[in-house]
């Protein structure tokens, strides 16, 4: 089962609870319009309760916070409040209607970037960035990495035939790969497997590096992928396999991007990779990575530092429009 069919069929369920508390309540003499805000409201007040638990779950297991990063009171809620908010419009918008996409801009300098989402996710994920992008001009494509549950290793050559055809279209010798949360642990099976000729830089954003300790209540392989034993404990045998294999200047092309206030890695220091470029942020949830301004800033800065390249002419067909838009 793909993630859109499993989002919709989980906002089918949720929109029939909400009615039968509607009903209920209705026949318990309110008004419709009472009744109707109720069901709703209960079912927001639901998922905002296991949105607070993921804070207090990743607390359990956080590693300590530097001074520079501790929030006050009214920070911390601002903090809940958007990452609630991020993940009521991924789940409940953008990523239900979501399909991949490609577009394609005609002579731009800057390599083509190729966008992973996270664990449970697909590429509606994107959808900040992905209008970032095209404001800026850069070509760019999603993919969707099925299975849902799959091994982490099995999405590499869907990763390489997607930045493949991203080069092709683009007429570029290399791609940027942004990587969310197990996106960016994706994006470094694609470089074990196939190399990094076609890599310019990684960029990952949330990525648990060294295992996270939630991911023992996630199901499937790659949830398997990306446990952690404990706080100071190892990462599971994959992750430091995958480790092993890479060498100082696979490491020198990947930004790791990371909150020391992630609600779904922890520890949070999870997301420091030894030799390559790390940025630490705080103030910032794991879904709101995608959305917040602040990091789709650092995203887009870290994209305008990769050199740029004389492009050649992009294989476009004869009906395709420019910008080409590929869904």
């Amino acid at each position: 089962m793909s993630s859109r069919l499993l989002l919709r069929l989980v906002l089918l369920v949720q929109a029939l609870i909400a009615c039968a508390i509607a009903a209920a309540v209705a026949r318990a003499g309110a008004g419709p319009w009472q009744a109707a805000a109720t069901g709703l409201g209960s079912v927001i007040l639901v998922r905002l309760a296991i949105n607070a638990n993921n804070f207090v779950m990743s607390r359990r297991a956080a590693s300590p916070t530097p001074s520079e990063h501790r929030l006050g009171v009214a920070a911390a809620l601002r903090m809940v409040g958007e990452e609630f908010g991020a993940s009521m419009l991924a789940s409940s918008w953008h990523m239900p209607r979501a399909r991949p996409r490609t577009c394609i801009h005609p002579g731009s300098s800057t390599p083509p970037v190729l966008l992973l989402h996270g664990y449970g996710c697909n590429s509606g994920y994107w959808a900040q960035l992905a209008a970032r992008l095209d404001a800026a001009g850069i070509s760019h494509t999603t993919l969707d990495l099925e299975p849902l549950t799959g091994d982490i290793d099995g999405f590499a050559d869907a990763i390489e035939e997607g930045a493949t055809r991203l080069l092709r279209a683009a007429g570029a010798p290399q791609v940027i790969v942004v990587g969310h949360s197990m996106g960016g642990l994706a994006a470094r099976a694609w470089l074990r497997r196939h190399g990094s000729a076609q890599a310019a830089r990684v960029i990952t954003l949330g990525t648990p590096h060294h295992g996270t300790c939630l991911a023992t209540f996630g199901i499937g392989i790659n949830a398997m992928q990306m446990q952690r034993a404990g706080v100071d404990g190892p990462a599971c045998t994959w992750l430091r396999e995958l480790a092993a294999h890479e060498d100082a200047a696979t490491r020198a092309r990947i930004t790791s991007i990371y909150t020391h206030h992630d609600n779904i890695v922890a520890p949070q220091t999870s997301g420091h990779l030894d030799g390559a470029r790390n940025v630490e942020l705080g103030g910032v949830g794991h879904v709101a990575l995608g959305r917040n301004r602040r990091v789709l800033a650092l995203v887009m800065d870290e994209i305008g530092r990769v050199p740029t390249t004389s492009p050649a002419p992009p294989v476009l067909h004869e009906s395709t429009p420019r910008p080409s838009v590929v869904q």
